[in-house]
């Protein structure tokens, strides 16, 4: 996949998202609550930077700060979009590991930046760490590590 079909599924393409990353989920839920306002700001293969503002609606039901249910999302979805800048089709695949550590909070308004790096390339892993951190102060926000086993296409 090339560097700018990955841009396009982070950003969105005429739907809102390009199904390349997200097969099985409507566009307009992904684009309307997760990737919504997601800018790319740098993409070279391995690596992913992005940032956005903390929508209200991203926000937890206890407090005016990020939920981690959408940071485990960006680190699933970013991570994904890492591994797959480093060259592989991913026509299928799935998690096999996917871990966060919650450092900091992020709220409402406030913007933040994720970068992901590809740090395994195989035939059939990939591995990618994902960090998560206030754009302004640099401080890590969280964490993540995805491992997303890559399946080989059938022959037959």
């Amino acid at each position: 996949m090339d560097l700018e079909a990955v841009k396009r599924s982070l950003s969105g393409g005429e739907d809102g998202v390009d199904k390349t990353l997200t097969l099985s989920l409507p566009p307009k839920f992904y684009n309307s609550f997760v990737l919504g306002g997601l800018r790319v700001d740098s993409i070279r293969p391995g690596r992913v930077l992005c940032s956005f503002v903390v929508p209200p609606r991203s926000r937890a039901a206890a407090g005016n700060y990020l939920h981690g249910g959408v940071i485990a999302t960006l680190v699933d979805v970013i991570g994904s979009a890492a591994i797959v800048s480093g060259g592989h089709t991913l026509t299928s695949g799935v998690s096999i590991d996917l871990s966060v550590s919650h450092m900091d909070a992020a709220f409402v308004g406030e913007e933040v930046e994720i970068e992901a790096k590809l740090l395994n390339d195989s035939k059939t892993l990939g591995v990618a760490a994902v960090e998560i951190r206030k754009k302004a102060t640099g401080k890590i926000i969280a964490q993540g590590r995805h491992t997303k086993y890559l399946a080989v296409s059938s022959k037959l």
